[in-house]
């Protein structure tokens, strides 16, 4: 096989830097300065930023067609991809396209259940799951084959990411669950926003004991919050998310004009904490609808300026 083209991205986090992404949405219609505009504020400030595939189920502009406007800004684009919505017919040919315009990242999800969104009685595909996608893409990548066996002509060059939630429950299957995407083949990991930094911590102690932190890239998830409304719903009515009460009362502690500045604070310690833990090589920085604020956060959590990389 030809030498594969290391992303921007996974060039930064071979010389040992830390890396910082960050995501952008993508609107309910087709114009693309929504996407542009976004990109615009954060890529002086993050090494690839992620498109989200149609998150929360709401039917958007495409995540391939948000990375190619990124793309021809001259920003890294991360691709994320769910099995919801394709089957593995579709999911290959979308591989295909996104090599096509030289898309290096790639973020393989399984995707919010339909019922969450504005289509619940659309039918869900998952013929793969986010597994099967990761040993999909590496397949391709690796093998230069599809998934019938069948050689393509340039083959995908893609660095394959996948997420993890450290706070699902039952949290004793989180790690195991982790070493299987490593199996797959997954390279860097995004994890679910960060906020119980004790948990967080444990389940990276726990995949260090099993030697992971050394087969994976780890970017830790961050998420700064607006208000304490977003705190409490986070905390109650967002499955998989580990809010503390201790963290709530911060934000409820404050005059309603203080709290998004204390979110913003709270966001920062977290990321000066965990640059200091083993196997932490980086951040995402996720703040949808909020992307102004993702300069600042870089700033003040010591991650600016970003590191060069030079093209080979």
């Amino acid at each position: 096989m030809s030498t594969r083209t290391p992303s921007k991205l996974e060039k930064i986090l071979a010389a040992g830097h830390l890396a910082v992404t960050s995501e952008c949405g993508p609107p309910r219609g087709s114009d693309p300065e929504a996407i542009t505009r976004k990109a615009e504020m954060i890529k002086d400030y993050v090494d690839a930023i992620n498109i989200t595939d149609n998150q929360t189920s709401m039917t958007r502009l495409c995540s391939l067609a948000s990375c190619i406007h990124l793309k021809k800004m001259g920003v890294e684009p991360t691709l994320q991809m769910v099995t919801r919505d394709r089957n593995r017919i579709a999911l290959q040919s979308d591989i295909l396209g996104a090599a096509s315009f030289d898309i290096y990242n790639i973020l393989c999800l399984s995707g919010d259940h339909q019922n969450f969104g504005d289509s619940a009685q659309g039918q869900n595909v998952f013929d793969i799951d986010s597994m099967q996608l990761i040993q999909t893409v590496r397949l391709m990548r690796d093998e230069g084959k599809f998934l019938g066996g069948d050689e393509i002509k340039r083959p995908p060059q893609m660095f394959v990411g996948a997420a993890a939630n450290p706070f699902a429950d039952p949290f004793e299957i989180r790690v195991p669950r982790l070493a299987k995407k490593i199996a797959a083949g997954v390279e860097f990991i995004q994890t679910q926003c960060i906020y119980n930094l004790e948990k967080f911590e444990l389940w990276l102690k726990q995949a260090r004991d099993r030697g992971l932190h050394e087969k994976v890239y780890i970017l830790a998830g961050v998420t700064p919050f607006k208000s304490a409304g977003m705190a409490k719903y986070m905390k109650n009515r967002v499955p998989g998310m580990d809010v503390p009460d201790e963290v709530v009362k911060r934000m409820s502690g404050v005059p309603k004009e203080k709290q998004a500045q204390e979110g913003i604070d709270i966001c920062v310690e977290t990321i000066q904490r965990l640059k200091e833990v083993e196997g932490v090589k980086g951040f995402h920085i996720m703040a949808i609808e909020w992307e102004e604020k993702v300069p600042e956060i870089v700033e003040r959590g010591g991650l600016y300026p970003r590191p060069k990389v030079v093209d080979d």
